[in-house]
């Protein structure tokens, strides 16, 4: 059992780091609550499942050529930069009660998997992360225990949604609504100015 909590921990800390899915899922909690931040959050975690079956099962490679790279690079470009201006002209209309936001939860959900199915950076770092890791455990365990030990990773991401969903929705109750603006500004520009880092490495594969 200490090895699958290990592999929990490992999904925790995965999560953890700030970077544009925990931009805007804080975003998503400030200006929605707690349940379009929690659904965002799975969106975003199915997103990750796929990347991890496709690890899982070697078939991660064909990204791995110049179409495919630039293609990535652009959507995720677009998505990133239009859910950074959305945050930006949306940021005053935020309301005190959750119950008035009209976005449905399958929306925020949507949302979520597009983003994070979107990130280049997100096929890179489950290949070099989990591609290591399970190469490295594959000599010692086998198929049964790499599953098990590989659902560790995912109840980590999914502890980690919760925690944040919970965190947006505590800043929403309990920060006033100019500095609940100023996060959801400061989110939005964060969002973009990824957007445009991605549209850099856009570049870079075609012109390379």
């Amino acid at each position: 059992m200490g090895v699958f909590f290990s592999f929990v921990l490992l999904g925790l800390s995965l999560a953890a780091p700030i970077g544009p899915i925990n931009a805007a899922q804080l975003d998503k909690g400030i200006k929605k609550g707690f349940w379009h931040a929690w659904v965002f959050g799975w969106g975003a975690i199915l997103a990750d499942f796929v990347f991890i079956a496709l690890v899982f099962f070697g078939v991660v490679h064909f990204l791995d050529n110049s179409f495919m790279k630039t293609f990535l690079w652009l959507f995720g470009f677009f998505v990133l930069t239009y859910t950074g201006i959305e945050s930006l002209l949306s940021a005053g209309k935020i309301e005190v009660n959750a119950r008035k936001a009209k976005d449905s939860l399958f929306s925020s959900f949507l949302t979520g998997f597009i983003m994070s199915l979107s990130n280049p950076l997100s096929i890179l770092f489950w290949l070099g992360i989990y591609g290591s890791i399970l190469a490295n455990s594959a000599s010692k365990y086998d198929m049964d225990h790499l599953l098990l030990y590989s659902s560790g990773i995912l109840i980590g991401l999914l502890t980690w949604d919760f925690i944040m969903a919970i965190i947006a929705s505590t800043f929403r109750r309990f920060l006033s609504k100019p500095i609940l603006m100023g996060i959801s500004i400061i989110s939005g520009i964060s969002l973009i100015g990824i957007g445009l880092y991605f549209a850099i490495q856009a570049a870079k594969v075609l012109f390379t």
